[in-house]
């Protein structure tokens, strides 16, 4: 009995697995504004504050209060706002409201202290002992009782200090000088890594703060290396520390999150050291044939479990996770395991309003991949920074593909290869990020230059770059930058991420479903993964301002909030992001359906499935900047069009007339788990009540892994058709989730003749006549298509804002669709919908907007186009008023070029019905002086970029 405690005894005392002595709590603290710290040796002495770690300044409510004079780390694009005089009541203290991105409440950019006391137990005499701090910002130099450890910049990885001589049992104090200035090290000040319009420049430390102890001879790095071919694990073990004699290392693997269970036989090896301090072996773990590969359907897991014997008897224990897979190029595209996979992503831009920091924890990442998977995604870019490595851990469990990229936007008065400091960072920078997360099976892809260089020299810096890594690490597959279209390119990229595939050619064609991106990519011999696709904007939620809870505010929501009230259109503010997200969620099921048409294309990435916060405030999402739902659509209705499987049809139009036929191709987009064997799809038209018109099921076939696989055609005559209407065309795969639908639109080819009774003059001038008609209380049905002066600046297209008007300084599109009450008796003889659907598409296009800031500020148009949410001006296309004594139909829409525009022909002839019937009788009242304004005089309220400097110069010199 006293034998075997004895040895019980004996194994603890040398297995050395100690729990690291947690940091988190409270830390003395002090601000270095005057960066003294240094040099009166703040590390000899105690501090004067405290502060709660992990965290940051900004959570913990240290800084200083944001003013005018605020020194921001991001550009600011459009200066305007410092300039115009509608925005002063926003610039006074108290009352700042940035409309360029979220404010917090604190700011603070420059050197700050942290300090601890700490006491080392009795057990770790002798041992290795390291001071781990998971994520800093930016800098750290760190002091052990005022003697200096050392210092380190990682924006990717933990800042990790060997203490070992430092640290003896009792009590020491530890001080780190954190500093988050942009020294010589310039990864650009709007990289997402650090910049305002994101995350924010944030000081502080979050994550694991932890003193670990280990034996002198202990495990430095442990990389796995799947074999998938050959059903294999190469494990490279790195150990640290001298001691003569040999070391023994046993590994061994467990499948932990499968329903079948697997142990994988353990291999071990005894290894010499020798005086180095570093010793490296490889192992081959055989996986057996009952390996399990990991995979967006079936992220099956290992556990890598190592046990290294020192040769003084010492134990450590080891464990990572990794998954095998692998990853590969084949041709133009993707394979997983040897499977075609195809790459449905998103952007992320480190948006993290509550804490201006991403989640240290796996369930923070969870849930936001399984969002993203609830949505059809299966793969996310890291835009300019590399998460922490509870988003890898989050990957692997949810099976998401992941781009991380090095830490750089370096542009914007730096630049890629050209002999800077920021050169030699970004290999470091991303051989930490292969160091610290190279085990993940998640992390497949990388972008090692970051974001859209600048540089003379950039394609020969990331060529070598690309080439550097190939022979370093190939588990991933490589690309230089990811990059907009004009962007040099660079050729030895294994992949593309590139900006040419995408967009809809709305502007200047009736939209259609038989186009595809084929000839953007046709020069292309690797895969192409389509760059920020998308970025099509939506009006402001205003509900969202309350639910950001943190640290940082949506100022800039209040102030859109407040000039649309006073513009009086206070109570339209839902109905705006209703009409506007319906039209963006339209936009965005054609462009990836259009990218799931093209053949040879590997891949998309959107800008985003979330807003973006910054960069002039991009409300480009489905979802909010906190990642949750909008209230006009569900993920599930998104994942009718975005998904691993998806019916598609080649149409080429979606408004016809009823001497027409339908005529629909369809196609297969299917990057399921397998193929598709004996496929039922069937098919089904009905009309806008339910009703059901024409069905029917094509023949059962097997569908293989790809795109653009043929599936039948459907034909039906729409002669029956009598009345304009919308029909719905619905395709499923019998037995499976798998669905999509569009609307068609269909219009009489001929309208009866009209007879009137009543008078009504028509007219496209407010002439003489027209005045007197209104002054004897006539009618007057005025269109004004191409008269218009007030408003002539405001262009109006049938697709919204791309990004934002701020940011690309007032490019057209200015507006974000239109809305209307479908109800309205104008209407009774045209199919409306209260937003932008088709339909629309030939009568709102283009058309020429009246700018109505001389009416009441309660009337509403019939048909009104929704602003920019950056001048919110009231705009119109159709309206009624009361002149005079008389009634007014006012159109700014072309009324007069109909032979190709069968919804524009109808909406004439539900107005003309409208004009000459009882149901005609305006309720608002409009001063004639206001209806004359409309051709005579220009707009007052016009946006002003008071400043024509380039973009890098507009940061405003208010300093």
């Amino acid at each position: 009995m006293r034998l075997t405690l004895f040895i019980i005894i004996f194994f603890c005392s040398n297995l050395v697995s100690a729990q690291p002595l947690s940091l988190a709590g409270n830390w003395q603290f002090q601000i270095d504004r005057n960066d003294v710290g240094v040099q009166e040796q703040w590390f000899n002495k105690k501090l004067g504050d405290n502060i709660k770690l992990p965290g940051s300044m900004l959570t913990n409510g240290k800084g200083d209060d944001v003013t005018l004079q605020t020194k921001w780390t991001g550009s600011i694009y459009d200066s305007s706002w410092f300039f115009n005089p509608r925005m002063e009541k926003y610039r006074q203290p108290g009352n700042l409201k940035f409309p360029f991105w979220l404010t917090p409440a604190k700011y603070y950019v420059g050197a700050a202290w942290y300090q601890k006391e700490v006491t080392i137990p009795a057990s770790w005499t002798n041992q290795h002992i390291e001071l781990f701090l998971e994520r800093c910002h930016t800098e750290t130099l760190v002091w052990v009782d005022g003697k200096e450890a050392g210092m380190q910049n990682s924006l990717v990885a933990p800042h990790v200090y060997d203490l070992t001589t430092l640290l003896s049992p009792g009590k020491h104090v530890i001080s780190v000088r954190v500093d988050n200035r942009i020294k010589a090290i310039n990864v650009g000040p709007d990289s997402h890594s650090i910049t305002d319009h994101t995350e924010g420049n944030w000081n502080g430390i979050i994550g694991k703060m932890e003193l670990k102890a280990a034996p002198v001879v202990h495990v430095e790095n442990m990389q796995v290396y799947p074999d998938v071919a050959n059903k294999q694990a190469i494990v490279i073990v790195t150990l640290k520390g001298q001691q003569e004699g040999k070391a023994t290392i046993t590994l061994g693997a467990t499948a932990f999150n499968t329903k079948i269970p697997h142990q994988v036989p353990a291999v071990s090896a005894s290894i010499a050291l020798n005086k180095d301090t570093l010793t490296t072996h490889q192992f081959m773990v055989p996986m057996t044939d009952e390996v399990q590969l990991w995979d967006e359907f079936n992220p099956a897991l290992y556990k890598l479990q190592l046990t290294l014997q020192t040769p003084n008897g010492e134990k450590e224990l080891k464990e990572i996770t990794f998954g095998m897979r692998s990853f590969k190029i084949v041709g133009t595209g993707f394979t997983i395991n040897d499977r075609p996979v195809f790459l449905r992503g998103t952007v992320n831009n480190c948006e993290f309003p509550l804490t201006g920091f991403p989640p240290m924890d796996e369930a923070g990442w969870v849930k936001l991949f399984t969002t993203a998977k609830a949505h059809g995604l299966n793969h996310m870019r890291f835009h300019s920074w590399c998460p922490p490595e509870a988003a890898f851990k989050a990957a692997d469990l949810t099976g998401f593909y992941l781009q991380p990229e090095g830490p750089g936007w370096v542009n914007h008065g730096t630049s890629l290869g050209d002999g800077k400091p920021i050169d030699k960072y970004m290999y470091e920078e991303t051989n930490r990020m292969a160091d610290w997360y190279g085990n993940y099976a998640s992390f497949c892809m990388e972008a090692p230059g970051g974001n859209e260089p600048a540089g003379r020299n950039q394609v020969k810096f990331l060529t070598e770059m690309i080439h550097y890594w190939q022979a370093k690490d190939k588990r991933r597959v490589y690309t230089g930058a990811s990059v907009g279209n004009s962007w040099p390119l660079v050729p030895e990229n294994e992949y593309m991420v590139k900006a040419g595939a995408r967009g809809l050619n709305w502007v200047n064609a009736a939209p259609e479903s038989d186009s595809d991106y084929s000839a953007g990519i046709q020069k292309f011999n690797v895969p192409y993964v389509v760059h920020e696709m998308g970025q099509w904007c939506v009006f402001p939620d205003f509900n969202e301002i309350d639910r950001f809870t943190g640290v940082y505010k949506e100022k800039n929501f209040e102030l859109f909030r407040e000039q649309l009230a006073e513009h009086g259109m206070a109570n339209q503010a839902n109905q705006f992001l209703m009409a506007s997200g319906k039209l963006q969620v339209l936009c965005y099921k054609n462009e990836i359906e259009k990218a799931f048409r093209t053949k040879g294309l590997a891949g998309i990435q959107l800008l985003g499935l979330q807003d973006f916060p910054g960069q002039g405030t991009a409300l480009v999402g489905m979802l909010n900047a906190l990642w949750q739902d909008k209230p006009y659509i569900t993920p599930q209705q998104v994942k009718r069009f975005c998904n691993a499987v998806v019916p598609l049809t080649r149409m080429p139009k979606f408004v016809y007339s009823n001497d027409e036929k339908l005529t629909a191709r369809v196609e297969l987009f299917n990057y399921g788990r397998s193929e598709l064997k004996n496929a039922v799809i069937n098919w089904v038209i009905k009309d806008s009540t339910g009703k059901v018109l024409a069905n029917g099921t094509f023949d059962k076939k097997d569908y293989v892994l790809g795109n653009c696989l043929p599936v039948g055609t459907i034909q039906y005559p729409l002669s029956a058709i009598k009345t304009p209407m919308r029909l719905n065309l619905d395709i499923s795969i019998a037995g499976t989730e798998y669905g999509n639908d569009w609307n068609v639109w269909v219009f009489p080819a001929v309208l009866p003749a009209p007879v009137w009774y009543d008078d009504v003059y028509s007219c496209d001038t407010l002439d003489k006549k027209a005045m007197a008609v209104l002054q004897n209380g006539g009618k007057v049905f005025l269109k004004a298509a191409g008269k218009i002066r007030k408003g002539k600046e405001v262009v109006n297209y049938f697709t919204p804002v791309f990004w934002n008007t701020s940011w690309f300084k007032m490019r057209p599109p200015h507006t974000l669709g239109i809305v209307c009450d479908p109800g309205h008796p104008a209407f009774k003889n045209f199919p409306a919908t209260s937003y932008s659907d088709l339909q629309w598409w030939d009568v709102v296009n283009k058309a020429q907007v009246m700018h109505l800031e001389d009416f009441p500020k309660g009337f509403k148009p019939l048909l009104q186009p929704i602003n920019t949410w950056f001048i919110n001006r009231k705009l119109g296309l159709l309206l009624e008023a009361k002149v005079g004594k008389g009634k007014l139909l006012l159109c700014s829409i072309d009324l007069q070029h109909l032979e190709d525009r069968p919804a524009t022909r109808q909406l004439w002839h539900s107005l003309d019905i409208y004009i000459h019937s009882k149901a005609f009788n305006p309720t608002s009242t409009v001063e004639l002086s206001a209806v004359q304004a409309l051709f005579t005089e220009p707009s007052r309220d016009t946006w002003n970029g008071y400043t024509k400097d380039s973009p890098d110069e507009l940061k405003p010199k208010v300093n």
